[in-house]
Formats: C-alpha cells, structure tokens, sequence
C-alpha cells in the first residue's frame, strides 16, 4: 500500500500494433510528400510524421497496464506468425482524413490478397479476446499517416494531392510499440517485432 493506506498507482503504457514498411516504400512516401511540406506551399502547414514512425495501424489500444505487455506480445507473435506475409499491397491515393474535418494527410493503400485485412481481424479477434482491445464498428481502411494538420486550418476540400507511386510491396513486419508522447509529436518504441516472410 502506498502513503495513506492507497493502493500503488498502476504503471501503464500508450500502446498500439502496426505493420512496418519496406524501406523503398517508405523512401517512396517521403518523396511524394516533400513538396507539400514546403513553406510556400498552400495551407494548411503540415508537421511531417517522422520517417522511422511511419508504419500501417492495425490495431490501436490506448492505455494498457504494463503487466499486460508480455501477454499482449504473445498475441501479437502469434498474428504474426499466423499470416506468415502480407503481400498485395500497394499505394492507391493521398487522402486527407477525417474526411469531413481533416486533421492528417494519409495515404490510402490497396490490398489485392486480402491479406493485410485477414491480419488486422485476426489480431483484433486475438487481442479483444483478452480484454485488450475494443474493435471499431466502422470497417478497417488501411491507410498511412505522412503528416499532420498543424493548428485549427483545414484543407480545402478542392485541393489536389498528387498521384502517389506507382508501387506494390509485402509487409515487412508486425510490431507492437509503445507511443511516448512529445511536444514535438509523438515517439514510438517497438516493444516485440514478428517479421513477415
């Protein structure tokens, strides 16, 4: 017991899974998003994402106690090992999300086998199963956060992105990680890694 008869303060940490990128995926991003980043560009400013957090968000936990962490690893290990690889993916168009009141640029990707989807409902299954993770009612949209809005201007809903990459690729990895927030945006710490075939 702590001072004054209390229970301790439980330790907990911001986690979340994602599948990792390809390096000439992610160099292929960080082209395509350059001349958006350019101070003349037309508003809003944009506070790029870092190039080592860019990744696909499979499943999002918030707050999770820290003696969860190894249980949680487990399920993640296993997903991964269950889908073995993730090919089929490509890159479809930068969109700005949510649709109505956008607050990051994204990019929107293709999944031709399925495969990136059948990963994401076997972990949401495996980790809601444990009583770790609410799923949400709306369908899973695979996509990649690049940047985001900087403070209260929202993009013209006339402005045009341009064509992404022409690109196709394999998953690279499923890694649960822990989100450490900044003031300068948030860091993240890969806690387990499965890599994909």
């Amino acid at each position: 017991m702590s001072r004054g008869g209390q229970p301790p303060a439980q330790r907990s940490a911001r986690l979340f899974v994602a599948l990792e990128l390809p390096r000439e995926v992610v160099d292929a991003l960080l082209a395509w998003r350059a001349p958006l980043l350019r101070e003349d560009h037309a508003p809003p400013a944009l506070r790029p994402v870092r190039r080592e957090s860019l990744h696909v968000t499979l499943c999002f936990l918030g707050q999770v106690a820290e003696e969860t962490v190894a249980p949680l690893s487990d399920a993640v290990s296993f997903a991964g090992a269950q889908a073995r690889s993730v090919p089929g993916l490509s890159l479809v168009e930068g969109l700005w999300l949510p649709r109505r009141r956008p607050r990051v640029l994204a990019v929107a990707l293709a999944d031709r086998d399925a495969a990136l989807a059948r990963l994401q409902r076997s972990l949401s299954e495996r980790l809601a199963a444990g009583g770790w993770y609410e799923p949400e009612a709306r369908p899973y949209l695979p996509h990649l956060t690049v940047a985001r809005v900087q403070g209260a201007a929202s993009p013209s809903r006339q402005a045009v992105l341009p064509v992404v990459p022409d690109l196709s690729f394999h998953g690279a990895a499923v890694t649960l990680y822990r989100s450490l927030l900044h003031p300068s945006g948030a860091r993240y710490e890969p806690l387990i890694r499965h890599v994909l075939v």
